[in-house]
C-alpha cells in the first residue's frame, strides 16, 4: 500500500464520509481536483516546455523574459481570458457557447481512470478501457458543433475535415487498443500494467510483441490530436484555425486545454498500455535490495511512468519540428490503407501468439 494513501488520504476520506452526504460530496470534489488542476497545470508547463524545446532545435531562445520563461504560460492565459470574446452576429447562440465545454468535458473525464501508480487512480474500473473509448470517442462532437453552430462556412468545412481525420485514426487506435485487451486479458488499466511486470524488466512490456501497434497507437494519437505533421486542421503558418476561426479569447483557450490535454492522455496511455506504465525497465535481479532508497527509485513507481510520458510529450514536439506537413488525401490514405490493415492484421498474430503461449496473457 501508498504510504501516502495509508496516512494522508485514508484518514481525510474517512473523516468526510463520516460527516454524510455532504461529506461525500466534498470527497468527490476532492477527488475531481486532485485530477483537474495537475492536469491544467501540466498543460500549463508543457506549453513552454514546448515552446523553449522547438527554440533550441531551431537554435534560437524561446520564452525567457516572463519568469525567466517559466510563467509565460501564465502570461499566455492572462492575455486569453482577458480578451474581448466576440460571438459571430449569425451564430447559434447556445451550441457556439457549449462546443467548447464539450471538447474539454471528455479531454478531462478520460483521466478518471488513468492509474498514475499501483493504488493511485480515481476509478480503479474493471471496464476502464471501454469507459476510456467511450470519452476519447466524445471529442468529436465539440469539434463538429463548433463548426457548425459558428455558422462559417470556412469553421464548417473545417469541422468536417477535423471529424473525418479524428474518426479515421480513432479506428487505428481502437483497434490497437484490441491487442493490448487480447495479451492482458482485462479491460482495468491496472491489471493491463500489471500483465506487463516480470523478471526480465522492459522485455516484459507489451512493446516487443505489439510493435507495429505500439507504434500505429502513438502515430493515430498525433493524428487524433490534429498535431503537426497532420495539422491540416488548424495549419499555424497559414494562420488559420479550422473549427475554431470564430473562437476569441477564453472559448478558444477551451479548445486550446483540450488539445494538450488530450497529448498529454496519448503519452499517458501509451506509457501504460505498451511501456508498462509505473513498472521499472530494470530487471528485478539487477536492483540491489540492500540500499532502501536505491532499490525504491529502481524499482516500480509514478517516477518511471512520469519519465516515459515527458519523452512521448516531447516526441509530439519533435515531429512538430521535424515533419513537413501532410496533404490531406495523404493523411486519410494512411490512415485508411496503411493503419487500419495493419492493425488488423497483428491482432491476428497477438492472438496465434496468445493461443500457442509464445507470451502468456495477463502473466
Amino acid at each position: 500500500m501508498n504510504p501516502l494513501m495509508t496516512h494522508v488520504v485514508d484518514p481525510v476520506h474517512q473523516w468526510l464520509l463520516s460527516l454524510g452526504p455532504v461529506g461525500l460530496v466534498a470527497w468527490l470534489v476532492l477527488l475531481i481536483l486532485g485530477i483537474a488542476v495537475p492536469v491544467i497545470l501540466a498543460v500549463a508547463f508543457y506549453v513552454v516546455w514546448e515552446r523553449k524545446l522547438i527554440g533550441w532545435m531551431h537554435v534560437r531562445h524561446g520564452p525567457m523574459y516572463v519568469g525567466m520563461g517559466v510563467l509565460q504560460a501564465f502570461a499566455d492565459v492572462f492575455k486569453l481570458l482577458f480578451k474581448e470574446v466576440v460571438h459571430p452576429t449569425a451564430a447559434h447562440r447556445v451550441l457556439y457557447v457549449l462546443a467548447p465545454m464539450i471538447a474539454l468535458v471528455p479531454a478531462f473525464a478520460a483521466w478518471a481512470v488513468v492509474p498514475f501508480d499501483a493504488q493511485v487512480v480515481l476509478s480503479n474500473a474493471n471496464a476502464g478501457l471501454l469507459y476510456l473509448l467511450a470519452m476519447t470517442s466524445l471529442g468529436v462532437y465539440g469539434v463538429i458543433v463548433a463548426g457548425w453552430a459558428s455558422n462559417s462556412k470556412y469553421a464548417f468545412l473545417g469541422a468536417m475535415r477535423a471529424s473525418a481525420q479524428m474518426i479515421s485514426y480513432e479506428i487505428a487506435m481502437g483497434f490497437a487498443i484490441v491487442g493490448v485487451l487480447i495479451a492482458a486479458g482485462s479491460l482495468n488499466l491496472g491489471d493491463i500494467v500489471m500483465a506487463q511486470s516480470g523478471d526480465a524488466g522492459f522485455l516484459e512490456w507489451f512493446w516487443l510483441p505489439l510493435l507495429p501497434l505500439f507504434v500505429v497507437y502513438f502515430v493515430s494519437g498525433v493524428a487524433e490530436t490534429n498535431r503537426a505533421p497532420f495539422d491540416v486542421v488548424e495549419g499555424e503558418s497559414e494562420i488559420v484555425a479550422g473549427h475554431m476561426v470564430e473562437y476569441s479569447g477564453s472559448q478558444f483557450a477551451l479548445f486550446f486545454l483540450a488539445e494538450y490535454a488530450n497529448m498529454l492522455l496519448v503519452s499517458f496511455l501509451t506509457a501504460t498500455f505498451f511501456l508498462g506504465g509505473w513498472l521499472s525497465p530494470i530487471p528485478a535481479s539487477w536492483i540491489p535490495a540492500g540500499i532502501p532508497v536505491v532499490s525504491t527509485l529502481l524499482g516500480g513507481g509514478w517516477w518511471w511512468l512520469f519519465a516515459k510520458v515527458f519523452f512521448f510529450a516531447s516526441a509530439f514536439i519533435w515531429f512538430r519540428a521535424t515533419f513537413p506537413r501532410y496533404r490531406y488525401d495523404q493523411i486519410m490514405r494512411l490512415g485508411w490503407k496503411v493503419f487500419i490493415p495493419v492493425t488488423l492484421g497483428w491482432i491476428f498474430v497477438t492472438a496465434l501468439m496468445a493461443y500457442y503461449g509464445v507470451f502468456e496473457v495477463g502473466a
